[in-house]
Parts: C-alpha cells; sequence; structure tokens
C-alpha cells in the first residue's frame, strides 16, 4: 500500500450477523469460550513490557472476526471438547484457550509486518503501528506477537500442535513472498494464484482446526486431517471472496477505497479472469495506476475496477468461490458431538455473507 490508502475508513466486520448467529446457536460454553480467548489475548500482550506490548497490545484489542480462534473452539469441541472436561476444569479449558490465542497472535503479527510491507497507515480504521510508531516498532511488534504465539503454544507440551502452527507459519512467509514475486506482474496463472491464497491465507486456518482437533478429548490425527482440509478449503474461499471485495467494494463496506490491491500491484482472480476476457486489460500495465497523486490514483484504480466488473470477472470469481464452499461442507465430517458440523457449516455460510 501507499499514502493513497489513508482515505480508507472504518468499516463494520463483514460476515457479524453470521459469526453471531453461530454464537446463539453455540450457547453460552462457546460464549465463555470466547470470551476467555479475548481475555487472554490481552494479558499476553500487555506483559511484553512497553513499548512494545503498547504497539502489539492495540494490535489485538483493535479487534476482527476472531474467526480463527473460533474455528479452534468448535474443532475442539467437535474433538469432544477440551481434555477434563468442562470448563470447571482448568487443564483441558486452559491448553484450548492457548491454542485459540496462538493461532490469533499469529494472524495479528503477520497483519502488522503485512502493513509495514504495503505502507498502509490505517488497518481497521485506526492507524497502523508502521504509520505510529515507525519501520522499527513495527519489525518488533510482528517479531514480538510470534514469539509470544509460540511460547503459548509451547505450555501446552504437545510438538503436534507446535508442528501444526510452525508449518503454517512457513506457508505464511511462502505465501508472501509469492505475492512480491507476482507484484505488477503482466500474467499469473490461476493456479498460481491459489497456491498463494492457501499458503497465505487458507494454511493458517487449517492450523486453526487442527489445534482445536488436537486439543479435544476424542481428538485423532484422522479426525485433525479431515476438519484440517474443511478449514484449508474455507481460508482458501476467504480470500478468493476478499479479493471480489476488493474490486466491487463498496468502502462503506470493505473500509478501503476500490482497487486497494490493484494499486499495491497484487493480481488477484478477478483481474487475472478479466484479462482472459478483454484484450485491452491483457494489455494494460498495473504499474501504470501509481503513477498519479493520490486522488487520482484512487480514481484510476477505481475505473480498472469497473471494466474488471464489465468482464463478468466477478461474478466468475464468486461462483468459484462459492464452488470451494460447497466442497469444504461436503468434506465435513456428518455426525460431530454438540451439533459441530451444523456450527462449521455456518461458518463456512458466514464466509459467504462477506460477499452479499
Amino acid at each position: 500500500m501507499n499514502a493513497v490508502h489513508s482515505t480508507a475508513i472504518s468499516a463494520p466486520a463483514a460476515g457479524v450477523d453470521g459469526l453471531e448467529a453461530i454464537m446463539r446457536r453455540g450457547g453460552a460454553e462457546l460464549r465463555r469460550r470466547m470470551v476467555r480467548i479475548e481475555q487472554h489475548l490481552e494479558r499476553v500482550t500487555a506483559c511484553a513490557g512497553t513499548p512494545l506490548a503498547t504497539h502489539a497490545n492495540a494490535t489485538v484489542v483493535a479487534g476482527g472476526k476472531r474467526l480463527r480462534p473460533l474455528l479452534v473452539v468448535l474443532a475442539a469441541e467437535s474433538a469432544g471438547g477440551p481434555v477434563g472436561g468442562p470448563s470447571d476444569s482448568p487443564g483441558g479449558e486452559e491448553r484450548l484457550v492457548r491454542a485459540a490465542v496462538a493461532v490469533e497472535l499469529v494472524h495479528s503479527a503477520t497483519l502488522v509486518h503485512d502493513d509495514l510491507i504495503d505502507g498502509a497507515l490505517l488497518r481497521r480504521g485506526q492507524p497502523t503501528v508502521a504509520a505510529t510508531a515507525g519501520r522499527t516498532m513495527a519489525v518488533a511488534t510482528g517479531d514480538l506477537l510470534f514469539s509470544r504465539a509460540f511460547a503459548e503454544l509451547a505450555r501446552n507440551e504437545d510438538p503436534a500442535q507446535l508442528r501444526a502452527l510452525s508449518q503454517a507459519s512457513s506457508a505464511l512467509a511462502q505465501g508472501e513472498l509469492l505475492q512480491r514475486e507476482d507484484t505488477f506482474a503482466a500474467q499469473v496463472a490461476v493456479e498460481r494464484y491459489l497456491l498463494r491464497c492457501e499458503l497465505k491465507t487458507a494454511a493458517l486456518f487449517e492450523a486453526a482446526c487442527r489445534l482445536g482437533a488436537l486439543t479435544g478429548s476424542q481428538g485423532s490425527p484422522a479426525l485433525a486431517d479431515e476438519l484440517g482440509a474443511f478449514a484449508r478449503r474455507i481460508g482458501l474461499a476467504f480470500q478468493m471472496f476478499d479479493d471480489v471485495l476488493d474490486v466491487s467494494g463498496p468502502v462503506e463496506r470493505t473500509g478501503k477505497s476500490r482497487g486497494t490491491d490493484l494499486l499495491d500491484g497484487t493480481v488477484t482472480l478477478p483481474l487475472i479472469l478479466a484479462r482472459e476476457r478483454d484484450p485491452e486489460l491483457a494489455a494494460f500495465e498495473l504499474a501504470s495506476l501509481g503513477g498519479v497523486d493520490g486522488v487520482g490514483a484512487v480514481h484510476k484504480a477505481e475505473q480498472l475496477c469497473d471494466r474488471i466488473a464489465a468482464t463478468g470477472a466477478l461474478d466468475e470469481a464468486r461462483e468459484r468461490a462459492l464452488a470451494v464452499v460447497a466442497d469444504a461442507k461436503a468434506a465435513l465430517p456428518a455426525i460431530l458431538p454438540n451439533g459441530r458440523s451444523t456450527l462449521l457449516g455456518l461458518v463456512a455460510d458466514a464466509v459467504v455473507e462477506r460477499y452479499r
């Protein structure tokens, strides 16, 4: 990102209604667990010591949908609930909370580092760490969040959990490198784009469900594989819909100007598909968007979004994402404890709701 993205505004979190429906269906125990996770997130980052604690804590307190921790909890409940029983048996509950917090800390760390790389000024309507405190502090804050994630998970004393999160973290780095290699590229294959999405987004979704399954009293490698495969598809669809929203907007919903990713040179599925349909778009140099002043660049990006939409590429991208969601729901085990197959299916529906 660059300075033109300072026009971003705060927007309601997409999919809030769908996630709230999940919380209602999940009952009081699910709400209590999510509250405990939120409280532990704040404690973990607040105790890091100033000045890093200030920025780390502000990053997690800024909120978000907490979709990844929710997947950890639902996966654990799908595996019979935390080892040790209900919430009055703290050992298993604490392991579940630590696993969910670790996933969210890794996610938060990637946001801090992504904002630094992109030069973003705002995140969820608030100034980024890089904008507030500079490059060095942003690097240190992201590193702190990563380190705290693994410190928390290590307390669970389960190598399989550490392996799941470390593999996802490695995938995140690989996906970021691929995306940087493709910046402003004239041609990017759909398969390459999907690989980027799987590495940069879907891998952490998969890790969330794997960790949850591994903390469950009836958890097994086989169930972790099944729930992980479901979550990986959900994460892939999540990113695909996010890239559609970057082109379709509106700013009141997304909290950023249309075409923000295009301004950064990120080649996403709508542009890839539109280039296949429109020879002029195929010849368009994405780097030319940055050749004018801030307001002018935003206007040119919006015009490009209109041209992409006119090709019908958004409809095709949406249909592809919907197919991925359908595959995810079909892959869910039909029978899980406490009706969690239904709740995990609702998570898939909430991802779709982001687009509507």
